[in-house]
């Protein structure tokens, strides 16, 4: 196990292979666990890294620190303890508005963003995410078998009130906003069939700026990389890999992954 202290508290991290950076952000289920396979999968080629945001795995418990914005201050502290530069940044619900509140505060060092399962405004939680235990929100959210009950084995590590905090901060600031008109390439992934996150309207996917895209991964629901971890890892390393500053709606035009995924 990695840990760094930062401002007095444990942040605990793990990280595999050498190049670029990558940073995973994980959601409000679990912890940096249910990235590994696809960190496995990106560290042939970059050097990616997995933060347990506070109040979740085994980093420090500190309602001080649970807002979004104050979860997007532990990742410009850790990039600056670890002489990391600029950053792809791949979340997962909570981690895509943490990543989102990120890009607001310090644009200059993000590349990219894929942004998974992530809410773009209010309407799209549903309303027992803010009400369930976590115990509840995993069976709820997470397919029934041996591999996600690996890849979920921290979310007994939660504590709720980091869950609450920052819906309740999301609810109030929907994050998306102010980062659409930045430029930097954003990829949103959608699960079709996450009963906690609806997938955005048409409108809103229609209304996107020329550098961000969307994509359903079809079959999928709250955790793409757990439960369809071949499709989901495709996906990931093919927006990785485009040139720094390209859109994603270059994806569309592959229609070699379509058939591929499928």
């Amino acid at each position: 196990m990695s840990a760094i202290i930062l401002d007095g508290s444990i942040v605990h991290y793990e990280a595999l292979g050498r190049g670029r950076p990558i940073v995973f952000l994980h959601g409000w289920v679990g912890s940096w666990r249910y990235w590994i396979n696809a960190m496995q999968i990106a560290s042939t080629s970059y050097r990616a890294y997995a933060i347990d945001l506070f109040g979740f795995g085994d980093t420090t418990r500190d309602p001080s620190h649970y807002p979004i914005e104050r979860q997007a201050e532990l990742i410009d502290r850790f990039l600056e303890e670890m002489g990391i530069g600029k950053v792809a940044l791949v979340g997962h619900g909570l981690g895509a508005l943490v990543g989102f509140s990120f890009i607001k505060q310090w644009p200059k060092s993000v590349d990219r963003i894929m942004a998974i399962n992530c809410p773009l405004d209010s309407d799209s939680v549903n309303s027992r995410m803010r009400t369930a235990a976590i115990t509840e929100l995993v069976e709820w959210l997470a397919v029934r078998t041996p591999e996600a009950a690996s890849a979920l084995s921290d979310a007994s590590k939660t504590d709720p009130q980091a869950v609450s905090a920052s819906l309740t901060g999301f609810l109030s600031n929907g994050y998306f906003a102010d980062i659409r008109n930045l430029g930097i390439p954003g990829l949103f992934v959608s699960g079709p069939n996450d009963p906690a996150i609806a997938m955005p309207t048409q409108e809103k996917i229609d209304a996107l700026p020329n550098h961000m895209h969307h994509i359903s991964l079809e079959s999928t629901g709250h955790f793409p990389m757990i439960e369809t971890p071949n499709q989901f890892n495709r996906l990931m390393t093919d927006f990785l890999a485009l040139d720094s500053g390209v859109s994603p709606r270059e994806l569309q035009m592959k229609e070699e992954w379509k058939r591929r995924v499928r």
